[in-house]
């Protein structure tokens, strides 16, 4: 096992020093062996068929309100980026916010910009500076390529840095499991753990900045993890969970609020 373990840190550091981009925002570093265009081919696929097994809610105000703060934030992400010189990073991108029937609290964004929100996530959200907290928290995953770093790991932890392409000709079923993991619709516990808070704490910072950027007050974060926090009272340990613990992120977001509100267009 330890042999192993060895094995696949050489690997990564090796393929990490010769495949790696910058995330938008905060700088870091990140693994990157898939290009662009085939993750969003994937991406695309993956979302089709989650669509086709899938409920759009029939609530026309909830709906319209998924839509319109995603237009908002979208502008923002689209400003940014181009404040930036960074729009490029765009490329590709096919924009679309859905709401579907779930009682699932939950939200994902797809690369390239797929974004579905769950009917069980809208009472917590409350209202549209809610929305605008989850949304920018989700299209930051996508535009800091968290899906992208995650499949590339999960290529290099179980099928030895095998290229995307090969990957799906030879497993197929694997492959689609890495995928659906890595866009957020799945989760793992395991050697991906401390990567997947480290996105989800990357993920709050960039949020906040595109939030406030469409006109929505970052402090309203603060307040959507508050009643998230009530939510859940039987929440996992942090160390076992793929997000901070409510507490963590609580006290984060509002060391990161001055620095949003510079950003913050009323």
């Amino acid at each position: 096992m330890k042999r192993k373990l060895l094995l696949i840190t050489f690997l990564v550091a090796a393929i990490f020093s010769n495949s790696c981009s910058t995330v938008p925002v905060t700088g870091r570093k990140q693994l990157s062996i898939i290009p662009a265009s085939q993750l969003m081919s994937l991406s695309f696929q993956e979302y089709d068929q989650f669509m086709k097994e899938n409920k759009l809610s029939k609530d026309a105000k909830q709906t319209a309100m998924i839509k319109n703060v995603g237009a908002k934030i979208q502008k923002s992400v689209e400003q940014y980026l181009a404040q930036k010189n960074l729009s490029d990073h765009l490329n590709g991108y096919s924009w679309e916010f859905n709401l579907v029937e779930s009682d699932q609290v939950n939200a994902w964004c797809m690369p390239g910009g797929k974004v579905v929100f769950y009917t069980g996530i809208v009472p917590i959200c409350k209202d549209e500076a809610g929305i605008a907290t989850v949304m920018g928290h989700e299209i930051a995953h996508a535009i800091a390529e968290h899906g992208g770093e995650r499949m590339s790991q999960g290529l290099i932890v179980q099928l030895g840095g095998m290229g995307l392409q090969a990957a799906l000709e030879s497993e197929p079923a694997l492959t689609q499991q890495l995928a659906m993991t890595a866009f957020g619709i799945g989760s793992q516990v395991g050697v991906m753990l401390p990567f997947s808070r480290l996105h989800e704490s990357e993920a709050d910072h960039m949020g906040l900045i595109f939030m406030a950027m469409a006109g929505y007050n970052p402090n309203e974060a603060v307040e959507f993890w508050k009643r998230m926090a009530a939510q859940g009272g039987g929440a996992p340990p942090e160390f076992l969970s793929t997000h901070p613990s409510n507490e963590t992120r609580i006290n984060d977001l509002k060391k990161l609020v001055p620095e949003a509100m510079q950003y913050y267009k009323k």
